[in-house]
């Protein structure tokens, strides 16, 4: 490990950053370093741009360009103390699309052709309580409070811990997974019973599930928590209380499910249905 790298590290953790974040950070600036086949301690702006370019032109998605910028302006503007004006390290402007959403029908066939037990309990909780995956593979068992009907969720986004409320549903279902699979730390633990379950493995039973359940929809692990969101706006919580649920530090993040409420548009009427019987159209002539 370099000096710089190290650093880098050490400045990330004192920030208390998630692993995962560092990860990503340190491999997405040690491909930066790889491209201009030079230490980043020895580049500028001009070569950061020249990386922007090259991203672009290898199609990367709007995602990977964005965190690029994250990492490198980490690395510029902390380890290294770089003053350089942020316009210098500009953000692409993402594309904004709705999430794809399941009708509560279409969440019922997708979890019940789910093929293995333990993963359909997992997609189950997932969609209850509305986790990440991340979220969702370090549920431990004692995070389950049932006496107060209450999940913690312990390694949230910033590594922000929060409540969310315990379906009675889930409940019943995580008793009866608990009597077949005996975890003792790790509620959904992975092939070693000391680790929990990887997140590629959710993913491929959700790949499997959807096309057994025949859905011509892109579903993933976290489109189970954009149906959670819509779901329960179209039953009437409050915004602020989903916000709440979903650990969203900014409200604005959670207003895009305020735009795929299916009931909500439908049960709105047209104005052209408000103004009665258009006259007869004029016979052509």
């Amino acid at each position: 490990m370099t000096p710089l790298r190290k650093r880098m590290i050490e400045d990330l953790q004192i920030r208390n950053y998630s692993p995962r974040t560092i990860e990503t950070y340190v491999r997405v600036v040690a491909g930066f370093a790889r491209h201009h086949g030079r230490s980043p301690d020895a580049l500028g702006t001009e070569d950061i741009r020249d990386y922007q370019v090259h991203l672009l032109g290898k199609q990367a998605s709007w995602a990977t360009f964005n965190q690029t910028v994250c990492a490198l302006r980490f690395l510029y503007r902390v380890t290294l103390q770089r003053d350089w004006p942020l316009a210098r390290l500009p953000y692409g402007k993402k594309p904004k699309r709705l999430p794809v959403v399941l009708s509560q029908e279409e969440v019922l066939r997708f979890l019940g052709a789910v093929d293995n037990p333990k993963y359909r309990v997992a997609l189950t909780t997932e969609y209850a309580a509305g986790l990440r995956i991340s979220e969702l593979v370090h549920l431990r068992v004692d995070d389950i409070d049932s006496a107060r009907m209450l999940i913690h969720i312990g390694h949230g986004k910033g590594d922000k811990a929060r409540l969310v409320p315990l379906s009675q549903v889930l409940l019943g279902r995580l008793r009866t997974y608990w009597r077949a699979e005996r975890p003792t730390t790790w509620l959904f633990p992975g092939r070693s019973p000391e680790a929990p379950v990887i997140p590629k493995t959710i993913w491929d039973a959700c790949h499997r599930a959807r096309e057994a359940a025949g859905l011509r929809k892109h579903v993933t692990p976290h489109t189970l928590r954009h149906c959670f969101a819509t779901h329960l706006l179209e039953a009437g919580t409050d915004l602020r209380t989903v916000q709440a649920l979903l650990g969203h530090a900014s409200l604005s993040s959670t207003v895009v499910y305020t735009h795929v409420q299916r009931r909500l548009i439908t049960a709105t009427r047209s104005p052209l249905d408000l103004i009665g019987e258009l006259p007869p159209p004029s016979p052509a002539t």
